[in-house]
């Protein structure tokens, strides 16, 4: 399980009250440990160029939860990314941002960051200090510039003394306000729900009949895609749904180039996945029951369609009632609670 020295960041806190002054002002910046939990693969974010520390990670949470980083003031990257449902927007088919306009996908959870490779369904960006960027750009998201959010910041007083202590340079600068929200992000870690204690045989971790049944079903029927104890391989793949015609979300292709990457979309984390409807790019489904009729019943083949869910000709996953009730157990436990109650994440 990941430890962090709150204690730390607490000291620092109060440290800033008390040393700060209208012509000096002091902090101690210190590293917060990044520990991967025995269960996890290693972090693939390069923690040496950008090590967290006490005020880097508060100056990034900061910034999560402000909403001057919109055109508008109002939406900030927590608006659509809510703790309580592993930071994604619960009951939202799309993605929603100024004005009240919509996407066109469904906002991802935010977890494990430090562990992926790609980010965003298309996987438009493959760092995660640049993964920012699409959303505060999006016209109808954020719609704002970076620029435009740094004049923001300069002017002030406490993000300048916040970015003096975070950073070396001292800066506030495209670099810094990257890594200062990558910093939050990669400490965001959700490796405590039933499922790890089950793996890393600790108290809590015991699976009912039922629990231990559907692990077994997804083993053997799920894990080709959801992979390793992050529950994802990171890839890009077409799992057979019908496109919407109203969209036109040609996926992967749009990043790529590639016709063969046509209605490919990465492969969603299951962790928490309870927490997370709707479910899908397009947030079609209302449900993880509709989830496991669609892969038993509705999946469509196409040119693209990964191979996995065409054998033989028989498309999708074969799912008896019973498989399904089992799954839907399992999936209970990757519920990470203590993630969701974290209140080093929590907005202030």
């Amino acid at each position: 399980m990941q430890k962090t020295n709150i204690l730390a960041i607490l000291i620092t806190l109060v440290l800033w009250s008390c040393n700060s002054s209208d012509d000096e002002y002091t902090a101690i910046n210190e590293p917060l440990e990044f520990s991967v939990p025995s269960n996890f693969p290693e972090a693939i974010y390069d923690l040496e160029s950008n090590p967290p520390t006490t005020i880097g990670f508060e100056l990034g949470k900061k910034l999560f939860y402000d909403g001057r980083l919109s055109s508008n003031g109002f939406i900030s990257c927590g608006f659509c990314h809510e703790q309580k449902t592993a930071f994604t927007h619960h009951g939202h088919q799309f993605s929603h941002g100024i004005d009240d306009l919509e996407g066109v996908r469904n906002t991802p959870a935010i977890q494990n960051t430090a562990f992926m490779k790609e980010f965003a369904w298309d996987g438009a960006t493959n760092h995660l200090d640049l993964f920012p960027i699409i959303p505060i750009t999006n016209e109808v998201e954020m719609g704002e510039t970076v620029s435009n959010v740094l004049s923001k910041l300069k002017s002030d007083e406490e993000y300048q003394k916040l970015f003096a202590s975070a950073f070396e340079d001292g800066e506030v600068n495209n670099e810094n306000f990257f890594k200062a929200l990558a910093q939050f992000m990669v400490m965001m870690v959700s490796a405590d729900s039933k499922y790890d204690k089950y793996m890393r045989q600790e108290d809590g971790g015991t699976f009912t009949d039922e629990e231990k049944e559907g692990f077994a079903v997804f083993t053997n029927k799920c894990a080709s895609c959801h992979t390793s104890d992050l529950f994802t391989d990171d890839a890009f793949r077409n799992n057979g749904l019908a496109p919407n015609p109203s969209l036109n979300d040609i996926g992967r292709e749009e990043v790529s180039g590639d016709a063969a990457d046509r209605h490919k979309f990465k492969v969603p984390s299951l962790r928490n996945v309870e927490l997370t409807a709707p479910y899908m790019h397009d947030g079609r489904f209302g449900s993880l029951e509709a989830v496991l009729d669609f892969y038993s019943n509705s999946v469509t083949d196409s040119p693209t369609l990964d191979p996995i869910l065409n054998q033989d000709g028989e498309l999708g996953i074969a799912l008896t009632e019973n498989e399904k009730t089992t799954l839907l157990a399992f999936l209970g436990t990757l519920t990470d609670e203590t993630y969701i109650n974290d209140e080093r994440f929590a907005e202030y």
